[in-house]
């Protein structure tokens, strides 16, 4: 039995946390071809880029293990916050209650696959 995880990584994607994982939930645990499958219909924004991070994954996993995709599975996929102000996009700031200022958030994530190989 192989413990070995083969991951992947994207960084700074563009939408929050929160709904990436309205689409990663979908997918965990499934047979990665099953798992792409099923992002290919999802109407959210954040599952192109799960489905590009997923077929990273299993590029990693046949390039560096020589592993089939065929007996690849999604084992564990996580989104995490990332930084609150993109990078190079500056501070931007709106109108608050009481003639004060509020900064407009630009939330990213950060998401990590790790797929494995099924016995």
């Amino acid at each position: 039995m192989s413990t070995e995880e083969i991951l992947a990584r994207a960084k700074h994607v563009p939408m929050s946390a929160r709904k990436v994982r309205r689409v990663i939930d979908q997918v965990r645990g499934l047979d990665a071809d099953k798992a792409l499958d099923v992002l290919s219909f999802l109407p959210h924004a954040a599952a192109r880029p799960v489905a590009k991070l997923i077929h990273s994954a299993i590029a990693n996993a046949d390039e560096n293990f020589g592993i089939p995709r065929d007996n690849l599975y999604v084992a564990r996929i996580v989104a995490d916050e990332g930084p609150g102000v993109m990078p190079g996009k500056g501070r931007r700031q709106r109108f608050g209650g009481r003639g004060r200022w509020r900064p407009i958030r630009k939330r990213s994530s950060h998401i990590t696959v790790a797929l494995e190989e099924r016995d």
